[in-house]
């Protein structure tokens, strides 16, 4: 049996080998002894490893089967440390210390040759050395105490400085700079970072000179199982169908662990289920759900809820664990077949139910959903000896929204005649899945008895609708036809007629209440209307309610009472040098009456005629020939030609129709030239220049009367005021119109109170002559004798109990004193009036234009 710590010491010589490291020499303190059997060795089944330090090399030799290996490499120092994460001591944790690249092992004499074995990993514990056989080997201890490695120019009189630099380096990592001692400052977390890179360099404390090359080396974090498994979701929704196979897949699951997967079982998870068995499984190393029980219906339990716990450490105690609920939803699939609740069902309808009303629902279960719980119903043919007879009365369909069978009338029901209905009607689903069919039959089967009811129907009619054909010439309150109408019900009462007035708005018709018989009350001419559609309604006389209309058309019948006439208007000329029997019109009649053998019409003329004739096509139209020629228009410009044109009915009808034949001047070839009163002149002998000369002198004389009238419209009209030896005062008539009540700006009784507050609005009812119009001061500031006259006339009216209740205006002859007018009166004008200039009246503004127009205007005519 080979001891422990001779294995440790070849595994870690194994892990050497595959991690180089910088030269250098090992100096290892606190060296603890302990004295192993030197029996031991004899026991070694295996190769034996030492290793020997020198100052530029190390040489490891093997001895196997005899043999011996030896492996040389350079010198190498320690590059990794190994600090426990999580770490919960009251001290700093330790690191280590970093190596110089100088520093040698010749202070480990004595040292036997297979001492502590290089390794790529520091982990921060003590040296312990054991002595085998006269050898010693030294190895890792407890944690209390870091590594002894440093610089071999540190003699210990504090001249050597250690400085740390890299990841985390004054911050999570400190180095003591006297021993070189590396501490961890806080709590390390390997989920946050895994390991650190840092550099350590021994300089002179005094100089500042660096006695060691840099020593690079990375920190590790010691992972430990602080992290539980984690699911990605709280919850998971999965389904599955009913009706699965043991080991059907559900869902599959996974959990993660945040701890380091390749080192122990920190991170290996195991998948159990804690709650929903028997039902489901879960496959214990990748977390896949599976059905654990056979034909799981979903009519008797639709969800399962189950718990999944995922536990690292391989499982075994001591593990962290997560969950995670999983809620299961069973699929459904067609395994229920529908049944109806009951076998018989009993429906009632009215009788007068239309054709398509529901009578009633019927509806069967199916423990399935969705498309799986459709239905489809059908009525089963008669089968007269089970009483099955309402396949032909009463149709069945499926209401998708509710799956119900809607039982509707296909016929017109009637109590009278069959007051019970017997059906049988089945279901069945729409879609079959094979692989439950043998669970069926998916059929079912129900009896339906439907009793029609009783209702007070109205009257029926006979016949819908009617038609009745009457003469034209049928005398008035003669019967036409009549209608016939029933009460159906069992008691029968009696029918009253009636015609609706909206169907007959001139009232050609009436009918009989009692007997529905139809009767005229006017003249009939199908010629005005060949067609009369009323609408009769029968209602009981017991029961007004009860009403029922049908349509009566009634077909006036042709009697042959119209004569024919011509079917238009014929415009027939003959010309003048016409030849004797040459056709100059065809002629046609129309009637319109229809006889039933159809319409045949004779013309002929009224008298014999010397200048024209008839001639019978007998195909209902006649042509016109001249008897002679040589027609002139001079003698006779036109010709009457009475024609008469009678029909075959009975009895025969004939009318007269006047033919007008124009004489017209027409060329060799028969051509119509002109038949107007201008060939007429030209043939007496006036010239076309004639014609011209005299249109002209019609012109100038129009023209002259123009202007005639023109002339007079520019007269200057005589003043109004005519003589001025008329010493009375004048009336000045104004030709303008006010603008009624509405009329606000036409005038302003503010302003003729107190000119001086007159504002400048502009009439709306005119076009303003001036946008700026003059305003002339007003010379007077205080016009205290008209505002006080006007005061007073205001109060007098105001006190008149006599006075209108609305707003009138008074007119007062009163002018007031100090007016720069002075007095306007025609009494004392009339002395001075030729030495009067009245120019300034056109200043005045648009208010005294007319005035200024009329004096202006005078003064003009009189130096005239």
């Amino acid at each position: 049996m080979i001891p422990s710590h001779y294995l440790l010491l070849v595994v870690l010589l194994f892990l050497d080998s595959a991690i180089p490291l910088p030269m250098g020499e090992v100096q290892l303190d606190n060296v603890t002894d302990v004295n192993v059997s030197d029996t031991s060795t004899s026991q070694m089944d295996g190769p034996i490893a030492t290793t020997t330090w020198t100052d530029s090399s190390i040489e490891t030799t093997m001895q196997t089967e005899g043999k011996v290996l030896r492996r040389t490499k350079r010198g190498w120092m320690w590059n990794t440390f190994v600090v426990m994460e999580e770490y919960t001591g009251s001290l700093d944790q330790y690191v280590g210390k970093p190596l110089g690249a100088g520093s040698g092992a010749r202070d480990l004499e004595g040292a036997c040759e297979a001492p502590l074995p290089p390794s790529s990993v520091f982990i921060a514990q003590p040296v312990i050395c054991h002595s085998v056989a006269g050898c010693r080997m030294c190895c890792r201890g407890s944690p209390l105490q870091a590594g002894i490695l440093h610089s071999d120019k540190d003699r210990g009189d504090g001249s050597v400085k250690y400085v740390l630099i890299g990841e985390g380096a004054g911050v999570v990592f400190e180095i003591n700079e006297t021993s070189g001692d590396i501490h961890a400052k806080k709590r390390l977390d390997r989920e946050e970072k895994a390991y650190y890179v840092l550099r350590a360099q021994a300089v002179n404390r005094r100089t500042g000179q660096p006695l060691e090359d840099w020593s690079n080396f990375t920190i590790k974090i010691h992972d430990i199982n602080d992290n539980e498994p984690k699911f990605s979701r709280d919850t998971y929704l999965a389904t599955v169908p009913e009706m699965s196979e043991v080991g059907t897949s559900v869902i599959q699951v996974t959990a993660t662990d945040a701890d380091d997967e390749d080192y122990g079982n920190s991170a290996k998870l195991v998948y159990s289920i804690l709650e929903g068995q028997p039902y489901f499984s879960v496959d214990p190393n990748n977390g896949i759900i599976r059905t654990a029980l056979p034909n799981m219906s979903r009519e008797n339990r639709e969800k399962y809820q189950v718990v999944i716990q995922a536990k690292d450490m391989a499982g075994q105690m001591g593990g962290l664990s997560g969950t995670t609920t999983i809620n299961v939803t069973l699929l459904d699939v067609n395994n229920s077949p529908p049944r109806f609740l009951h076998t018989g069902y009993h429906l009632s309808v009215p009788e007068s139910a239309k054709v398509g009303a529901q009578v009633g629902r019927v509806k069967a279960n199916d423990a399935d959903i969705g498309k799986n719980a459709e239905m489809r119903y059908r009525i089963v043919g008669d089968d007269r000896r089970n009483g099955h007879d309402g396949s032909d009365m009463f149709d069945v369909f499926t209401d998708g929204a509710t799956q119900e069978a809607v039982i509707t009338v296909r016929k017109p029901l009637d109590y009278e005649t069959k007051r019970l209905y017997q059906l049988k009607v089945d279901v069945t689903n729409t879609e079959l899945d094979p692989r439950f069919v043998h669970m069926g039959p998916f059929t079912d089967t129900a009896t339906v008895r439907v009793t029609v009811t009783d209702v007070d129907e109205p009257p029926l009619f006979t016949r819908n609708p009617y038609i009745i054909e009457v003469q034209e010439d049928t005398p008035v309150g003669s019967s036409i036809g009549s209608v016939t109408a029933r009460d159906p019900d069992a008691e029968n009462h009696p029918v009253r007629y009636t015609i609706d007035r909206y169907t007959d708005l001139e009232r050609l018709f009436n009918i009989d209440p009692i007997n529905g018989t139809i009767f005229t009350l006017q003249p009939l001419d199908r010629e005005l209307n060949k067609w009369h559609n009323i609408s009769v309604a029968a209602s009981e006389i017991n029961n007004a309610g009860q009403i029922t209309r049908v349509p009566v058309f009634i077909k006036v019948m042709d009697i042959n009472d119209n004569a024919p006439e011509f079917a238009m208007f014929y415009e027939t000329f003959v010309c003048e040098n016409v030849k004797s029997g040459q056709l100059i019109q065809t002629i046609s009649a129309v009637d319109t009456d229809e006889p039933l053998v159809g319409h045949k019409f004779v013309f002929s003329l009224s008298t014999i005629n010397p200048n024209f004739t008839i001639i019978d096509n007998e195909d209902n139209t006649a042509r016109i020939l001249t008897r002679r020629g040589g027609f002139s228009r001079r003698e006779t410009s036109s010709y009457l030609l009475p024609v008469v044109i009678s029909d075959n009915d009975y009895p025969i009808q004939s009318s007269t129709s006047t033919l007008t034949v124009r004489v017209c001047a027409c060329d060799s070839r028969g051509n119509v030239q002109s038949c107007s009163t201008e060939a007429l002149l030209l043939s007496a002998g006036l010239s076309t220049g004639a014609l011209v000369a005299i249109l002209l002198c019609i012109i100038i004389l129009l023209m002259i009367v123009v202007l005639f009238a023109a002339l007079r419209r520019q007269r200057k009209k005589e003043p109004l005021i005519i003589s001025k030896e008329d010493v009375r005062d004048n009336v000045v008539s104004y030709n303008d119109e006010g603008g009624g009540e509405e009329d606000t700006q036409a005038f302003d009784i503010g302003t003729l109170r107190n000119p001086e507050v007159m504002d400048t609005k502009l009439r709306r009812d005119i076009i303003p002559e001036m946008l700026f119009p003059f305003r002339r001061a007003s010379p007077i500031k205080d016009n205290a004798d008209i505002r006080d006259f006007i005061h007073g006339r205001l109060q007098e009216n105001d006190l008149d109990p006599t006075a209108p209740p609305y707003d009138s205006l008074a007119t007062y002859a009163y002018e007031g004193s100090g007016s720069l007018a002075e007095s306007l009166s025609s009494l004392e004008s009339a002395a001075n009036e030729g030495d009067q200039d009245f120019e300034y009246l056109s200043h005045w503004g648009p208010q005294f234009r007319k005035l200024a127009d009329m004096y202006i205007g005078k003064d003009t005519d009189r130096e005239a």
